[in-house]
C-alpha cells in the first residue's frame, strides 16, 4: 500500500523503515528544513532493540552505543548508594537483546539511513501538514506552500502536538505537569577523572529534583538530563536557557553532578517543559492513525517514551500485512487494542515516577517482544 507518515522523528523513521521491509512504499513528510535530533542522549533497552534489530540499524548503533552496567540510584548531595539494577549482559541474557545508550542524533541518523537505502525519496523535508481530507479511494494530506499528497492511509508520529492527532480526536491540548527538563552534554576529558562515574547509569535523587548522568558516543560524551520543578516553561525542544538557572538548580549538588554542570558550554544548557495527556480514547479514524507521543506521550521518568513509539512502529507493521484498502480500518482497531493497555500502563507508571527506585521486576517493560506479542482479533 501507498503510506503517508507525517513526522520524521524517531517513531516515524523507525515506522518507515520497517513498513519498507513489509512491502509498503511510504514516504515521510517533515516539517523541518533538514533532518536531525537535539544534541542528548537517549536510553534504548531490549523492547526497544528488538525492533531496532529488525529495523537493521544494530551495527551502525554498536560502533557508538555504550552499555551501561547498571542502573544505580544515588543521594543527590552524599553520593549514598541507594539502589542498584545490573543491566549488562545481565540485561541481554534476561530480556534478549542489549541496552544502549546512545545519542539521539546517532539513533536518528541510522534510521534515516536505512529508510533513504530503500527509497532515496522516502523522507520529504520542508513539509508542514495543515490539513487531512478522507475520501473514498484514500485520504489527501495538505502542507503548507500547497503542496497536496495522497496514499491509501496516513500514520501521525508527529508528537504530542499532533496535527493528524486534531484530526483523529479534535481539539485537546497537552497540560504542562510543572515540571521541566534539562538537556545537555559534556565532553568526558573536561571532567577531572576522580569525577567521573563508572559505565552506568547514575540517577541522583533529591528533594522535588533529579538528575540522570550517563555515557554516549563510547564514553567520550556525559550526557546530562535534570528535572525540576517550574511554574510556566515554553515548549521549543531547541529553547536555549542561561546557565546560571542550571547552575542554580544544582547548588549543592555531589561534585560528580556539579561537575558536568561546570564544565558544560554554557550556551548550550537546553531546557523544555513536560507536557502530560490524558489515555487517549481513540487512536484512529478511518484511514487515519497515530502512534507515539502523538497518542501517549509519556514522561522521561522511565526512559520509555521512544521505546513506546518504536514498540508501536512493529506492531502496527504486522497489523498491516496482507490487508487492502478496505481492510485499513479494522487492522487499525486491532493496533490499538493490541498496545493500548501497554502503553497506557506505561504512561501512568512515568507519571507516578517511581520507576526503578525499588526492588522492582522490570520483565514487564524489557521483556515485551512487540514481533511476537499476540495481536488483538
Amino acid at each position: 500500500m501507498e503510506i503517508l507518515i507525517v513526522g520524521a522523528g524517531l517513531g516515524g523513521l523507525a515506522a518507515a523503515a520497517v513498513l519498507q521491509q513489509r512491502g509498503h512504499r511510504v514516504r515521510v513528510f517533515e516539517q523541518a528544513g533538514h533532518l536531525g535530533e537535539v544534541g542528548a542522549g537517549i536510553q534504548v533497552s531490549a523492547n526497544a532493540m528488538k525492533v531496532l534489530d529488525v529495523a537493521g540499524v544494530r551495527p551502525a548503533l554498536e560502533k557508538v552505543a555504550v552499555r551501561p552496567q547498571a542502573f544505580e540510584f544515588r543521594r543527590f548531595d552524599s553520593g549514598e548508594l541507594l539502589h542498584r539494577l545490573p543491566l549488562g549482559d545481565a540485561h541481554e541474557r534476561a530480556h534478549g537483546a542489549p541496552y544502549f545508550q546512545l545519542h539521539r542524533a546517532d539513533l536518528h541518523a541510522a534510521l534515516q539511513q536505512v529508510v533513504l537505502s530503500h527509497d532515496t525519496t522516502g523522507v520529504m523535508l520542508d513539509a508542514r501538514a495543515i490539513g487531512i481530507t478522507e475520501r473514498v479511494d484514500g485520504v489527501q494530506v495538505f502542507f503548507d506552500g500547497g503542496r497536496v499528497a495522497e496514499a491509501d492511509l496516513v500514520v501521525g508520529a508527529d508528537g504530542i502536538r499532533s496535527l493528524v492527532r486534531r484530526h483523529v480526536i479534535g481539539d485537546d491540548e497537552p497540560q504542562f505537569t510543572g515540571q521541566v527538563a534539562w538537556r545537555c552534554t559534556v565532553p568526558t576529558e573536561r571532567i577531572p577523572p576522580e569525577l567521573r562515574t563508572d559505565t552506568v547509569s547514575t540517577i541522583w535523587c533529591g528533594p522535588r529534583n533529579h538528575a540522570v548522568t550517563y555515557y554516549l558516543r563510547g564514553g567520550t560524551l556525559v550526557n546530562f538530563v535534570g528535572c525540576v520543578e517550574r511554574p510556566t516553561e515554553e515548549e521549543s525542544w531547541t529553547a536555549r536557557r542561561p546557565w546560571a538557572e542550571l547552575d542554580a538548580d544544582y547548588a549543592g549538588w555531589h561534585p560528580m553532578v556539579r561537575a558536568v554542570v561546570d564544565h558544560v558550554d554554557r550556551d548550550q544548557c537546553f531546557r523544555w517543559a513536560l507536557n502530560n495527556r490524558e489515555v487517549s480514547p481513540v487512536w484512529s479514524r478511518g484511514a487515519v492513525t497515530l502512534l507515539g507521543d502523538a497518542v501517549h506521550a509519556t514522561l522521561p521518568y522511565m526512559a520509555q517514551g521512544a521505546a513506546m513509539a518504536i514498540e508501536d512502529a512493529a506492531v502496527l507493521s504486522r497489523c498491516l500485512d496482507g490487508v487492502e484498502p478496505d481492510g485499513i480500518a479494522d487492522a487499525f482497531r486491532r493496533f490499538e487494542a493490541t498496545r493500548k493497555e501497554r502503553t497506557s500502563r506505561v504512561q501512568a507508571t512515568s507519571r507516578a515516577n517511581t520507576w526503578l527506585k525499588q526492588k522492582t521486576d522490570g520483565d514487564w517493560v524489557y521483556g515485551y517482544d512487540a514481533w511476537t506479542v499476540p495481536l488483538a482479533a
